[in-house]
């Protein structure tokens, strides 16, 4: 009932830069909270920041100042400027978001996406 499809993922050298985009598509009625989780290999996924329909947002600490997350709502688009990459930043990056979704019979989820890889180089 709703996919999210990430891009922008790749390989950059430390001090670089990278935007990750996700749009949503699908039978949405709304869209709450979205944004970004990681998960380096063999750790935990962890919340690199999220973002309200209303525009509030919140970071994971390691990425304050480095990174900053942003939504167009009439698009279903987050995205998420990532400046300042250091090799500690590589893992693979989830898009998320909990959503209301269906036309007659409506239910609230939360939605995944993919994942795509970002891998600093030093």
């Amino acid at each position: 009932q709703l996919q999210l499809v990430e891009s922008g993922g790749g390989l950059v050298q430390a001090g670089g830069s990278l935007r990750l985009t996700c749009a949503a598509s699908g039978s949405i009625f709304s869209i709450n909270v979205m944004g970004w989780y990681r998960q380096a290999p063999g750790k935990q996924r962890e919340v690199v920041a999220v973002i309200t329909s209303g525009g509030d947002t919140s970071y994971v600490g390691s990425v304050k100042g480095r990174f900053t997350i942003s939504r167009d709502n009439a698009k279903n688009t987050v995205y998420l400027q990532m400046d300042s990459l250091q090799p500690e930043d590589t893992a693979v990056y989830y898009c998320y978001c909990r959503a209301v979704v269906g036309s007659f019979r409506r239910s609230s989820g939360d939605y995944w996406g993919q994942g795509t890889q970002v891998t600093v180089s030093s």
